[in-house]
């Protein structure tokens, strides 16, 4: 038996382009957008699709049965765990890919129930996403069960600290019944009841603020099917005064009208003590996912 060589040439190239594609594959990464039914999300895919967080590369499916996930390659050397911490301290490089990011899971939001994941998702390995949809899986189809045929609305509920105050007198049980009792009182007693009011009403407005906060979330969330209450930094103000509450809504689509009209029904009631409330949406559901 006779065994033929391969040419010292042929082998070396084919070694050459095994670690070219060995060295490709470790160089890069897989941001991850949303999860969803592979059915759904792969309908998506035959339409045109938005730009993916980096231009150069393209959307794509990775899928497991009968989940998948929208994903995108990206390359390590920005998107590394150490790159990309560096990357996020640059404003102009965030806010281009957040809106990237935003924008794709927007566009899979709006045609399917999706389970939108947060800004800096990455996989190292297309097959670690199949193991964790596999892993996830029925705790993942329970939530696109959820949010089925629902999307998250916002409401910001602000104040205008200086309209309240003027109305404080009037809303306050504890500073009605001061103020009436200074009618009653004589010279001397008035005076100090007049200035223990003023000292109280800083205080009060802030207890009135509260009760309006909660009185709008419970009866906007008795019209959802979920509510949270979001973050309010310390300070947080707009050109509509200062920032009461910020909550999230799960509402149903066939439900939106009834939620919207609740929510500028309960606009109007405390408009003249200076609330305004704010409306945004629909948004991806990250706070109930």
């Amino acid at each position: 038996m006779s065994m033929k060589r391969e040419p010292k040439a042929k082998r070396r190239e084919e070694n050459e382009r095994r670690e070219e594609t060995i060295g490709a594959e470790s160089s890069r990464g897989f941001y991850v957008y949303c999860l969803g039914e592979r059915a759904a999300l792969a309908s998506i895919f035959e339409e045109k699709l938005p730009t993916p967080i980096e231009s150069d590369s393209s959307l794509e499916m990775v899928d497991v049965e009968d989940l998948a996930a929208a994903v995108s390659a990206v390359p390590l050397k920005e998107f590394g765990e150490d790159a990309l911490r560096s990357n996020l301290m640059d404003p102009t490089w965030t806010a281009l890919r957040a809106m990237r990011h935003e924008r794709v899971v927007e566009h899979f939001g709006r045609r399917a129930s999706i389970v939108p994941l947060r800004f800096g998702t990455i996989y190292l390995e297309r097959d670690s996403i199949q193991q964790m949809l596999e892993e996830r899986r029925a705790d993942l189809l329970a939530i696109i069960n959820r949010l089925r045929g629902r999307e998250e609305w916002g409401v910001n509920v602000y104040c205008d600290r200086v309209k309240l105050l003027e109305k404080i007198e009037t809303l306050s049980a504890k500073l009605r019944e001061l103020s009436k009792q200074a009618t009653q009182a004589s010279p001397g007693q008035a005076y100090l009841l007049r200035k223990k009011i003023e000292a109280l009403r800083a205080d009060e407005a802030r207890v009135e603020m509260k009760r309006v906060a909660a009185e709008i979330e419970g009866h906007l969330a008795s019209l959802s099917d979920g509510a949270a209450r979001l973050r309010v930094l310390k300070d947080e103000a707009s050109e509509h005064g200062s920032v009461v509450a910020k909550f999230a809504f799960l509402v149903e689509r066939e439900r939106y009208d009834e939620f919207r009209a609740a929510a500028e029904r309960l606009a109007d009631e405390h408009a003249a003590a200076g609330y305004r409330l704010e409306l945004t949406g629909p948004w991806p559901a990250y706070n109930f996912t």
